[in-house]
């Protein structure tokens, strides 16, 4: 990797849903061209997302990225190239379901789904769990005792009444001495490894890049990617960001579907 000093950032750092990707699921050609610019220069390009490694390496693939990507919130690091599981963090589950327990003290039954651990790790639906409509495959399952049947690296939670913001931040009040716990879009609040971030992921995989924070930009639109703009050197929100990522962003980009990733890097790389 280019060791240059002319070089504006030596990582870039891009969540999926809502930032590289457009609203179709698709990265649009401006943005390939961008990127293919970037790393040309001898930038990295590291995709940090909140999926898991089995929501996330069919789009890899059809990027042809043979590089590290961060997944699962932070909790695993996998080698597209390979197609390999480099580092991976498991949920406690004894702990998981206490924290459960806790939070459903506050705010009666919960909705339940569960990502299991592993490159094939199968997400769990259990009844009442509202699945966001496309391709990605679930498992619906009757007992919810399943979900626990097996190691996971997050849980997932939904309330009949209760918005995202508000079920995350009772979660976090009555749990968050137990778990982590993040929103990582419309209808997903997670519980998560305690002290597991986006940042813990980006830093493990930074250093295997030989990369500081200071030389990363980050790019990103929900709530949990303000510890990877924490760490970063520069944090970019796309213009279709949750209100508390717009608040710690060093500079705002406009939307994912007009190609906000691009319209940064043409003006770094370009």
């Amino acid at each position: 990797m280019s060791n240059s000093p002319e070089l504006p950032y030596r990582l870039i750092a891009t969540d999926l849903d809502g930032t590289l990707l457009r609203s179709d699921e698709t990265v649009s050609e401006r943005t390939r061209a961008a990127l293919a610019r970037a790393t040309a220069a001898g930038a990295a390009h590291l995709v940090v997302t909140g999926r898991s490694v089995a929501w996330t390496r069919h789009i890899l693939d059809a990027l042809d990225y043979r590089g590290l990507a961060v997944c699962g919130q932070g909790a695993q690091v996998y080698h597209a190239g390979e197609h390999r599981l480099l580092t991976s963090v498991t949920l406690d589950r004894q702990l998981a379901a206490l924290a459960v327990a806790k939070i459903e003290a506050e705010t009666g039954p919960l909705h339940l789904a569960a990502s299991r651990e592993g490159l094939e790790g199968d997400l769990l639906v259990a009844p009442g769990y509202r699945v966001q409509e496309g391709p990605l495959p679930t498992v619906p399952i009757t007992d919810a005792a399943e979900l626990w049947a097996a190691p996971l690296n997050k849980l997932y939670l939904q309330h009949p009444d209760l918005d995202d913001d508000a079920l995350a931040e009772t979660a976090r009040c009555a749990a968050g001495g137990l778990v982590g716990v993040t929103m990582a879009g419309s209808g997903i609040v997670e519980l998560l490894p305690l002290g597991l971030s986006k940042a813990t992921g980006l830093s493990l995989a930074a250093r295997r890049l030989g990369v500081p924070a200071a030389a990363t930009i980050a790019f990103g639109d929900m709530p949990n990617d303000v510890p990877m703009f924490g760490w970063a050197g520069h944090g970019v929100a796309m213009a279709n960001a949750h209100p508390e990522l717009l608040a710690v962003a060093d500079e705002v980009t406009v939307t994912n579907d007009e190609d906000g990733i691009a319209l940064v890097l043409e003006r770094l790389f370009d």
